[in-house]
């Protein structure tokens, strides 16, 4: 038996178990999928707390993951770097976001030099990890840290109880049926990779009428996007919409005309009403086993996971008798 039982292998999942592992726990992973396969492998990933909200504790969880990715960028882990990012506003109050105090060198400039429309711009650098490699790595660390990788569908959260006196539901989506919970909703995203030409800085314009438009350059191509779609499950990639997202992205960034298109993909964010609950649930599973829960982090899988992380081995002390 292990001390803790993760239930997901996407980047919440896998990070919680990393971090459970740090704190001198006993971890094995329950998945129904490979990592490759999650939701988590196609993400543009830099580090951006997308449509959350900006209470104290969410603030908190971006900052620490901010922090850790930054180390990690420092020590080479593969996929994460730092990326220097422009938000173009379309508003004229030009105030800083509430997570502005997680990013050291944020500014607000003015609209000089931009095109017509923009009142200013946020500037900040922040970290842009390229998921297919990072989640390799994070397996990794889980695996030679002696965490075991379980392939299983688990259709109840009972069903995994006999494996350790403490599950994690770190199980994104699926949390909307295993946890009960009706506020987990998809929001489906719609992005284009294109090869790169040669961009390094990220690009943004979220207030964009025709659609939130963003441009993420990676080492070997560009994330374009991009759509946010509450409650719409269909993963199959629109001709239309693909289209709309190239002309407002080559609008954006010209360098982008011409780049070969490589893929159109979707992926539905595991979304929740009220943000992300990390907590423990009254709730006792068979044979005593305690259930702690990590999901609804919709579109800020990322910018948040390590922070929860944090949080789920601070809900795990007590728990554990290791």
């Amino acid at each position: 038996m292990v001390d803790v039982v993760v239930v997901g292998a996407g980047v919440v999942g896998l990070t919680c178990a990393a971090r459970l592992q740090r704190d001198g726990v006993r971890v094995a992973v329950v998945t129904a999928d490979e990592p490759a396969a999650t939701v988590s492998r196609i993400a543009a990933a830099v580090w951006y707390p997308t449509r959350t909200e900006g209470d104290p504790r969410v603030l908190d969880w971006s900052r620490r993951t901010f922090e850790e990715l930054v180390e990690q960028a420092r020590r080479g882990v593969p996929g994460v770097v730092m990326r220097p990012t422009r938000m173009l506003l379309r508003g004229v109050d030009g105030l800083s976001p509430w997570w502005a105090a997680a990013v050291p060198d944020f500014r607000v400039t003015a609209a000089a030099g931009l095109p017509d429309g923009y009142a200013g711009e946020w500037r900040f650098t922040v970290p842009s990890v390229e998921m297919g490699p990072y989640l390799d790595w994070l397996l990794q660390q889980v695996t030679a840290a002696g965490g075991m990788l379980v392939r299983r569908r688990v259709t109840r959260l009972a069903d995994v109880a006999e494996l350790a006196p403490v599950v994690v539901n770190a199980t994104g989506l699926a949390a909307g049926v295993l946890a009960g919970d009706e506020a987990v909703h998809p929001a489906r995203g719609q992005i284009v990779l294109v090869g790169n030409p040669g961009l390094h800085v990220s690009v943004r314009d979220e207030e964009n009428p025709a659609g939130m438009t963003y441009v993420h350059p990676r080492s070997r191509d560009v994330v374009l996007g991009g759509t946010f779609d509450r409650d719409v499950w269909d993963t199959t990639p629109d001709e239309a919409t693909g289209r709309a997202i190239l002309d407002r992205c080559v609008a954006l960034v010209p360098e982008l005309a011409g780049a070969p298109v490589l893929a159109h993909l979707v992926g539905l964010r595991p979304a929740r009403h009220g943000g992300a609950r990390v907590a423990v649930d009254a709730a006792v599973l068979p044979g005593g086993s305690t259930l702690v829960h990590n999901y609804g982090h919709g579109g800020a899988g990322v910018t948040l996971s390590w922070g929860c992380a944090d949080e789920v081995v601070e809900l795990c002390r007590g728990l554990v008798v290791n």
